[in-house]
């Protein structure tokens, strides 16, 4: 059974329709509240997601505050240059092999939370987040779909100055001051999708769109990198991994945020994230 999955008040709740359905009540405690340890049981999850019809919500979700659904992960993953007209953009060859790089934990923020920009060069990158559910260890890609909990939105806030001005560049740094890695507004389960490879994201500053893609356009797709990243280590319920963005990112043109930019970042069949920058 498909699930929605959402960090309301840092409780785990499981959304049906407008309502949200708090996970910890409704398993008459059998699912911890904390939303990183109700993702160690996805398989409970599924299950629990048919029962819902059956128990009162516990609110309106358009009422709820939203947290990143997985908010505290041991490992945030970035994928750089993994679609081929970014790279064009970014006037650099297309990689062989995935260009991995750390997002670091401490800059995952909500759906809705301000992004403290601190950057005369801040830049905006959607993405596609996957948030693992099951401890990874050499997947194969076939497989590598049942190991993951559901997808995300995802930003990859960029501090350009910060990331390139050291040789070789910062990738970790500059991608991760505080406030720079906003994800959600809900996390949905991969059976929700006809096609979970292939789905419409988009990116607009202040209503101006300026990505417009599909998530099958990826080089390295979602079962690639889950078991390419699990050859290397162990992954664990609630590591994120940041896909990569479309073309149409600030950087080529200069058009970097400034303070009052609004982020509006969306992925068919997921949400949409509404970031202000200050």
């Amino acid at each position: 059974m498909p699930f929605t999955f959402a960090n309301v008040d840092d409780r785990a709740c499981l959304v049906h329709g407008d309502n949200f359905y708090d996970v910890n009540r409704i398993s008459h405690g059998s699912i911890e509240s904390d939303p990183m340890a109700a993702l160690t049981d996805i398989d409970a999850l599924h299950e629990l997601g048919s029962t819902l019809a059956n128990n009162e919500p516990d609110g309106l979700l358009a009422d709820a505050k939203l947290g990143p659904p997985a908010p505290r992960p041991r490992n945030s993953f970035g994928v750089g240059l993994n679609y081929k007209d970014h790279a064009e953009e970014s006037k650099m060859d297309l990689p062989e092999s995935p260009v991995v790089f750390s997002k670091f934990p401490s800059c995952i923020v909500g759906p809705f939370d301000d992004v403290d920009l601190r950057a005369t060069r801040g830049d905006y990158e959607a993405e596609l987040v996957v948030v693992i559910g099951r401890v990874t260890r050499d997947v194969g890609t076939q497989d590598a779909w049942s190991h993951v909990a559901g997808v995300t939105v995802g930003q990859d806030i960029s501090d350009r100055k910060l990331q390139l001005g050291a040789r070789p560049p910062q990738f970790g740094l500059g991608k991760s001051r505080d406030t720079y890695g906003p994800t959600g507004p809900l996390l949905i389960s991969p059976d929700s999708f006809a096609d979970p490879d292939d789905l419409h994201i988009t990116c607009a500053i202040n209503e101006d769109t300026r990505q417009d893609a599909r998530t099958s356009a990826l080089i390295f797709d979602v079962s690639f990198l889950v078991s390419y990243l699990s050859e290397v280590m162990t992954l664990v319920p609630g590591d994120l991994i940041f896909t990569g963005t479309p073309s149409g990112v600030g950087m080529p043109d200069k058009r970097f945020l400034v303070a009052g930019d609004v982020i509006t970042t969306t992925v068919e069949g997921v949400g949409t994230m509404v970031n202000i920058c200050r």
